[in-house]
C-alpha cells in the first residue's frame, strides 16, 4: 500500500516537473548598453563602499590604493565601452534654469 502511493506521487511529481505545458520564467534578454550601465553603478557603488570603508580604517593605504586603481580601471573600460557604442556616459541634462 505504502509502496504504491510512493509510485503514485512519484509519477505525478514527474509529470508536473517534466509536464511540456509548464514554462518557466525567462529573463529578459538585455542590450549591451543596458549590462555596462548596471555594471557601471555597481563599480561606482564599490568605489563609494570602498571610500567609506578605508575612512573608517577597514583597509591599510597600500590595499585602498591598489583595490581603488583596479575599480578606476574596471570603471574606464566600462565608460569607453559605453562610448564605443555611442551611448553617452551622462544622462542628458534639462538645460532650462
Amino acid at each position: 500500500m505504502i509502496a504504491a502511493a510512493c509510485i503514485v506521487f512519484a509519477i505525478g511529481l514527474l509529470a508536473y516537473v517534466f509536464a511540456p505545458g509548464v514554462t518557466a520564467e525567462r529573463s529578459t534578454d538585455k542590450s549591451r548598453v543596458t549590462f555596462l550601465e548596471e555594471r557601471k553603478q555597481v563599480v561606482y557603488e564599490n568605489l563609494r563602499d570602498l571610500n567609506f570603508d578605508f575612512k573608517a580604517g577597514k583597509y591599510p593605504q597600500e590595499d585602498y590604493d591598489a583595490l581603488r586603481n583596479s575599480l578606476e580601471a574596471e570603471a574606464a573600460e566600462i565608460l569607453a565601452e559605453l562610448s564605443a557604442l555611442g551611448h553617452s556616459a551622462y544622462p542628458a541634462a534639462a538645460t532650462s534654469f
